[in-house]
């Protein structure tokens, strides 16, 4: 996946000009890299390709500074969510890097599918480290075997191969299934019968 650059000189005044025509500021740095670059790119483009590559797919910078990236941080405006900045970090193809790769829950629970209980996802990065065309895109866990509340998973069910290395603790949940709460459950329907007073009940003194 390719993402073209342009370089920049690091300037606030300037950003928020580049924002205004979306365009927008970002930086590299990583071991390798002798200090921060400053780029800019096409605001649409990079939505696109972040939609793909999150935060675990490898990213070519081409244009005004060439090389491997992740993209590590992105800084959005707190009240209308727009996207302001962007951090990458520099990874090199022969060393290996650690990142959080998101978790994708696929197939159905019988367990939600009949209404007696819900399945919560409680982690949804994990951590691994890896080569950068061995990190994982995602994380799918397919919870069709899901059929109790005593069902779930946790990191030392992952199968990544032996090209990528977890960096959490094993005995950590993933997923668990729950019960539906009390509140959730759907009230049953009151009848006018069961509304109104029994006939023989004592009159109130």
């Amino acid at each position: 996946m390719e993402l073209a650059v342009t370089l920049r000189e690091k300037s606030r005044r300037k950003s928020s000009v580049l924002r205004k025509m979306s365009i927008i500021p970002g930086v590299v740095y990583g071991k390798n890299t002798k200090d921060p670059v400053h780029v800019s790119f096409v605001k649409n483009e990079f939505l696109k390709l972040y939609r793909y590559a999150g935060s675990s797919t490898v990213v070519d910078l081409k244009g005004g500074h060439d090389g491997m990236v992740l993209i590590h941080d992105i800084q959005t405006d707190p009240i209308s969510n727009n996207l302001l900045h962007v951090d990458f970090l520099a990874v090199s193809a022969n060393e290996a890097v650690t990142a959080e790769v998101p978790v994708v829950l696929i197939g159905e629970s019988p367990l939600v599918k009949n209404n007696e209980g819900r399945v919560e996802l409680v982690k949804d990065t994990v951590a691994v480290t890896a080569l950068p065309k061995d990190l994982p895109h995602n994380i799918e866990i397919d919870i069709s075997f899901i059929i109790s509340t005593q069902d779930g998973v946790f990191v030392r069910d992952l199968k990544l191969g032996n090209k990528v290395e977890i960096e959490e603790d094993m005995d950590q949940p993933i997923v668990v299934a729950v019960p539906l709460s009390q509140e959730e459950e759907e009230p049953a329907a009151i009848t006018p019968e069961a509304a109104a007073p029994a006939a023989d009940a004592p009159a109130a003194a």
